[in-house]
């Protein structure tokens, strides 16, 4: 069980890059203990998720059944199935796999974040720690902005078997809740673009002039990634998801932009700062050297009239 031995703690920061590097053969080996505690992270997470699945599915179950029964046109029934043996099986064991993976997401974090600190200066893993909360309330933001369009994209597609009368829909079991599922993992990641934007931005990788010069270009690669984000794919949901996208893409521009004309202004304040010490000392030293001139110049003067007398 070495790989779940504690990582070494990082020396602190002395300015000396030679000081954190590490051999390749170090580098694979703290990744492989790192993937190898994510992995099983991810399967006690199952197990949880195992012994939970019933409470869940129930809950997920009838928040999609109250949707479509609530929209069914009239002469259309719906009603679900399992079309194999082995299906309710795989059922449970995918639901509970997905509960696990988002039961150990926050340690999964972690343990990425552990293995890229040390790599960075103290006072670029400042503002990292900050985004750490605030990259889990927009998780919890775009999964609640999914849950609440949920129903009405449901009622949405459902309405349009008003076409076909006295039809039945049978619905594979379990099939809308993984929708509903991958919806709200689509929906809470997507939400982390202004922190992407944000963290790229603080590292000076990307300025505030660069992202709103391109930012019709920035809006259509996220309806192109929206498109293909969303698991149904259909043009309602990459609505839903790309709007948000490009207003949270234009408030993290305008944050972005702030903090970097925060940063430039105490620059030409350290500048200015720095110029002024400088100017300082250059004026120090050269009332010093002028000090030092006239005692050397009164000496000589003092000697001139002895030398006459002893003559």
């Amino acid at each position: 069980m070495a790989f779940l031995k504690k990582t070494r703690s990082p020396k602190p920061y002395l300015g000396d890059p030679d000081e954190y590097r590490l051999t390749l053969v170090e580098h694979l080996e703290e990744l492989r203990d790192r993937i190898i505690r994510a992995l099983t992270l991810v399967v006690i997470g199952s197990v949880i998720g195992w012994f939970a699945f019933p409470s869940v599915y129930t809950f997920l179950n009838d928040m999609v059944n109250g949707a479509v029964r609530a929209s069914l046109p009239k002469g259309v029934t719906y009603s679900e199935a399992f079309f194999n043996s082995a299906d309710a099986f795989l059922l449970k064991v995918k639901l509970s796999f997905q509960l696990g993976v988002v039961l150990s997401f926050p340690f999964l974090v972690l343990e990425l974040w552990g293995f890229i600190a040390p790599a960075l200066k103290p006072s670029e893993q400042v503002p990292f720690k900050k985004l750490g909360p605030i990259s889990l309330i927009l998780f919890i933001m775009g999964a609640a902005f999914c849950w609440v369009i949920l129903p009405s994209a449901i009622s949405f597609f459902i309405s349009f078997s008003a076409d076909f009368q006295n039809v039945e829909i049978k619905q594979e079991a379990g099939k809308m809740v993984f929708f509903v599922l991958k919806m709200l993992l689509a929906f809470g990641i997507s939400f982390q673009l202004p922190l992407v934007v944000y963290a790229l931005g603080m590292l000076e990788l990307l300025t505030a002039e660069t992202l709103i010069k391109y930012w019709r270009q920035a809006a259509t690669f996220i309806f192109i990634a929206s498109a293909v984000i969303t698991p149904s794919g259909d043009a309602f949901s990459m609505a839903m998801m790309a709007v948000p996208m490009v207003i949270l893409f234009l408030i993290s521009v305008y944050f972005v932009n702030l903090t970097q004309k925060k940063r430039r202004k105490e620059r030409e304040e350290e500048a200015a700062e720095r110029e002024e010490l400088e100017n300082r000392e250059r004026r120090e030293r050269d009332a010093e050297l002028d000090r030092l001139n006239e005692e050397e110049v009164a000496d000589m003067d003092n000697e001139g009239p002895t030398e006459l007398r002893s003559e």
